[in-house]
């Protein structure tokens, strides 16, 4: 269940985080804010819907939506996406689709942390 990804979750460490975003086009200058930025996350389940909340100095993002129903979602690099968060097991996965493109994102819980398992860009 989503239940529990509900908490606040900081980031300790990232690895290829560079990469990733030198594969979505992202700029030189935002990189290397990025590569420094260690984001807090907050999920939450408010109803039906699930709320992820992503706070740093650089920039707060918030999404909401309901599990398995597509919505539109804005990143914090500013692209538009077609979004769609899904419960795989005990993983939560989140899948950005733009321009001919998809991101997948995978979450698991282990040892009491979040853990992004994997992002994968197709």
């Amino acid at each position: 269940m989503v239940d529990a990804f509900c908490a606040t979750w900081k980031l300790v460490d990232s690895e290829n985080f560079d990469e990733y975003m030198k594969a979505l086009g992202v700029g030189f200058a935002t990189r290397q804010v990025g590569n420094v930025t260690k984001p807090t996350v907050i999920i939450s389940q408010e109803g039906d819907k699930v709320v992820v909340r992503t706070q740093s100095t650089f920039k707060n993002t918030d999404i909401s939506f309901k599990l398995g129903e597509e919505f539109d979602e804005t990143t914090a690099d500013d692209r538009n996406c077609k979004s769609t968060v899904t419960m795989d097991g005990d993983k939560l996965v989140h899948v950005q689709k733009w321009d001919g493109k998809e991101t997948k994102f995978v979450r698991e819980i282990k040892d009491g942390n979040c853990v992004t398992l994997s992002i994968y860009m197709t």
